[in-house]
């Protein structure tokens, strides 16, 4: 495996944001609006409520480490679109390059961009809405970690899925995260699913990340074998994730598909 030729993906998707908006505008628009949104949801809830609860660490701390874990996601996928918009994949694949340094270099170029993203959250949480990380302690690394993990996962799979099926198909990765969500326990314990859902939930590393999350901000200690665990088991799905991304990269050489590459499904 070559890091040149790993950092040559990651320096061509340095080229095509350097100097356009349109690609560098949602790298922050869209944490930000949400950031601002729930910040000030999280200060209703904390007017009305004579509890004393803050909402902020819990609800804002959750959405934050949410968005993360979709920039992750999508900053795999995008750099795979850019090929795919582009019809490049002859172009690069016509080279000494291995897939595994290709999909390496699509893992880098979604750090470098969700990196952007996740440095806007963190001051808007932080300065406008008083979200202090001390109160997660240094499981907030851990946490950071398992997302990051299972977002890397996600990425590679969902661009299996559009090389495998085609352009059209990538309608269906964009919802991924708005479906995985009720199952994850973003915004409220997994206890209170169906036992069928938390079956599914007990599958998904975000659930023991957000479980955990709100045990700490009620007081209480994670466990950090739990943590180890949904680490695990992030592992496990990006190992499964590339496996499957070789796969359809292999079908899609040895029946031509790569070569007839166009916007219709390819069936």
């Amino acid at each position: 495996m070559s890091l040149r030729r790993t950092f040559a993906i990651v320096l061509r998707q340095l080229y095509l944001i350097r100097g356009s908006f349109p690609r560098i505008f949602p790298l922050f628009a869209w944490v930000a609006v949400d950031m601002v949104l729930w910040g000030f949801l999280t200060k209703y809830l904390n007017s009305v409520t004579s509890s004393g609860f803050n909402f902020v660490p819990v609800l804002l701390g959750a959405v934050l480490l949410w968005d993360f874990f979709i920039r992750i996601m999508q900053g795999v996928t995008m750099a795979f679109f850019e090929d795919v918009w582009s019809r490049n994949f002859l172009n690069i694949f016509a080279t000494p390059l291995l897939i595994s340094e290709y999909v390496a270099g699509l893992v880098l170029s979604s750090i470098l961009t969700s990196m952007i993203g996740l440095v806007i959250m963190v001051l808007i949480a932080v300065i406008a809405f008083k979200l202090s990380f001390l109160v997660y302690g240094l499981m907030v690394i851990l946490f950071l970690f398992v997302l990051f993990l299972f977002g890397i996962a996600l990425g590679v799979f969902g661009s299996a899925l559009v090389l495998r099926f085609g352009p059209a198909s990538e309608w269906f990765i964009w919802p991924i995260p708005a479906l995985i969500s009720p199952f994850a326990g973003v915004l409220y314990p997994v206890s209170t699913l169906p036992q069928w859902m938390q079956a599914i939930s007990r599958i998904l590393p975000p659930s023991y990340v957000f479980e955990q999350l709100r045990v700490i901000v009620s007081g209480g200690a994670a466990s950090g074998v739990v943590l180890l665990w949904s680490a695990f088991l992030a592992v496990l799905y990006i190992m499964a994730a590339y496996w499957f991304f070789a796969r359809v990269y292999r079908h899609a050489l040895r029946t031509g598909v790569i070569a007839r590459y166009s916007a219709e499904n390819l069936g």
